[in-house]
C-alpha cells in the first residue's frame, strides 16, 4: 500500500468515525459500550518514542508512537508494544494538525482503544478512544479522557454531550469488563431467540409435512380410483 493510500484510509477513518463539520468542528458522541464494542484491543501503555516524518508525497505528515504495553484491557494478543500511526505532527519547522485527532509524547501513560486499519493500528474514535493515565492526590492511579478541541452531541436526541468523569484505573477495567459482558450475554440471548424460532419452525414443519404426506396419499388414491372406473 502506498502512503499516499495509508492517508486516505486514516482519512475515511476520520470522517467515518467523527463526521466533523470543518468550520464547528461538531462530533457525533460515541457511548462507552460502542467504543468497547469495536475496539480490536483496548490497552494500558507507556509512550516510549515517536517519529514524525512526510508521506512518499511530502503532502502530508505522518506520526508514529510506540507504546509500551502494560496490560490489555481487551484483546488476545501477547503486545510488548504496539506503534499507533495517526495523521498530522511536526517535520523541521512545518506543522499539521487535525481537529478531534490525539497528541503523545514520550512518557505518556495511556488508555487506547485501537482499530486496526490498512495503514496500521490507530485510536479507535481518536479523541474519543484515549485517555490520559495519572496519579491523584493519594498516589493512586486515575483515568480521564483527553481534552479535546471538538464538540461531542448525542445525534440521537441533538444534545451536547458532557466529557465523561474520571474514575480509578481499576474501575475502568471494570467497566470494559462489564461492557463485554453485557454485549456477550447481548449475544446470547440473540442466539437463543434464533435457536428457539428455528425449533418453532421445524415444529411447524413436522407438524404440516404429516398433513401433506395424508393429502398426497388422499390425491393418489383418488387418481387411482379414476383410473380403474376409466
Amino acid at each position: 500500500m502506498t502512503a499516499n493510500n495509508r492517508w486516505s484510509a486514516l482519512v475515511a477513518a476520520v470522517a467515518l468515525s467523527f463526521a466533523v463539520d470543518a468550520n464547528a468542528t461538531i462530533s457525533r458522541a460515541i457511548t462507552f459500550d460502542e467504543k468497547v464494542e469495536n475496539a480490536a484491543a483496548i490497552l494500558v501503555g507507556t509512550c516510549v518514542r515517536q517519529e514524525s516524518r512526510w508521506d512518499d508525497s511530502r503532502r502530508w505528515i505522518l506520526t508514529y508512537s510506540t507504546f509500551q504495553v502494560e496490560k490489555l484491557m481487551k484483546g488476545s494478543m501477547a503486545l510488548r508494544e504496539l506503534t499507533i500511526v495517526t495523521p498530522g505532527g511536526r517535520v523541521g519547522d512545518l506543522y499539521q494538525d487535525t481537529i478531534g485527532v490525539p497528541d503523545f509524547k514520550e512518557g505518556d501513560e495511556r488508555v487506547l482503544f485501537v482499530k486496526n486499519t490498512n495503514a496500521g493500528p490507530t485510536v479507535l474514535y481518536f479523541d474519543q478512544g484515549a485517555y490520559l493515565v495519572e496519579k491523584d492526590d493519594r498516589g493512586d492511579r486515575v483515568v480521564r479522557p483527553v481534552a479535546s478541541e471538538a464538540v461531542y452531541v448525542d445525534t440521537r436526541g441533538g444534545q451536547l454531550v458532557r466529557a465523561e468523569g474520571t474514575r480509578s484505573l481499576r474501575d475502568f477495567e471494570g467497566a470494559v469488563r462489564d461492557s463485554v459482558k453485557r454485549r456477550e450475554a447481548i449475544k446470547m440471548e440473540m442466539v437463543e431467540k434464533k435457536q428457539q424460532q428455528e425449533a418453532s419452525l421445524s415444529n411447524v414443519f413436522r407438524r404440516n409435512i404429516a398433513l401433506v404426506v395424508l393429502a398426497l396419499i388422499g390425491a393418489v388414491l383418488a387418481t387411482w380410483q379414476l383410473l380403474k372406473r376409466s
